[in-house]
């Protein structure tokens, strides 16, 4: 099965052109802020409507106010993508599980403090093989450039139990790449920098159904 992963693009999603593959993953942050982002999700939409994959799945990231508040009052996110909020989905004999919690930033979207964001995390299936968040783990791609690690704790602990085959993930764009450890692959999937530039190509991860 080819993944492929994206995260932040921040409405400029069509710089990445047309990709392909059987999954496509956006790990969040496909909105900008507390700008009038209602638009962002749509014009995302459009852009995965045109892209070549069998199913494409979404979490919200800290800067998706109009995806927070859609899903709060039962509206659906997205028409051509499955927003995963604390949900499984199986496909291909592939069991996924999205998750859009993160600490600290307190006034933007899909923030928990630390109990409530543990309780979520208590909730991941330990047969999860693709695990979608959009904050890392504490100390893994998670440096911004400030130097001090933003990952979540909770989270660690919470993976190193599970040990999914993959676990994707934004929010730190200066962190972007892969890291292999243990039975987990690790993956920050921004593909802009710290100021905002798109340069960073989707990463692509293959594995066995």
């Amino acid at each position: 099965m080819r993944i492929v992963l994206i995260s932040d693009t921040h409405g400029k999603h069509e710089e990445l052109g047309t990709l392909s593959g059987d999954v496509l993953i956006h790990c969040g942050d496909f909105c900008h802020g507390f700008r009038n982002d209602g638009a962002h999700l749509a014009a995302i939409d459009r852009w995965f409507l045109e892209q070549n994959f069998e199913r494409i799945f979404c979490v919200g990231g800290n800067h998706d106010f109009a995806a927070q508040e859609r899903y709060s009052n039962g509206i659906p996110v997205f028409e051509n993508a499955i927003f995963l909020q604390d949900q499984e989905h199986v496909f291909d004999g592939v069991s996924f599980y999205g998750t859009p919690w993160l600490p600290d930033l307190s006034r933007w979207a899909h923030y928990l403090p630390d109990e409530e964001r543990k309780r979520k995390w208590d909730l991941i299936p330990n047969h999860t093989d693709v695990l979608i968040t959009h904050t890392p783990p504490f100390g893994i791609l998670d440096l911004p450039r400030s130097g001090r690690n933003v990952g979540c704790p909770y989270l660690r602990s919470a993976v190193s139990e599970i040990a999914p085959r993959l676990h994707c993930f934004g929010h730190v764009h200066a962190s972007a790449g892969r890291s292999v450890q243990e039975k987990t692959i690790f993956v920050n999937a921004s593909v802009i920098d710290s100021n905002y530039f798109v340069c960073h190509p989707p990463i692509v991860i293959d594995i066995d159904r």
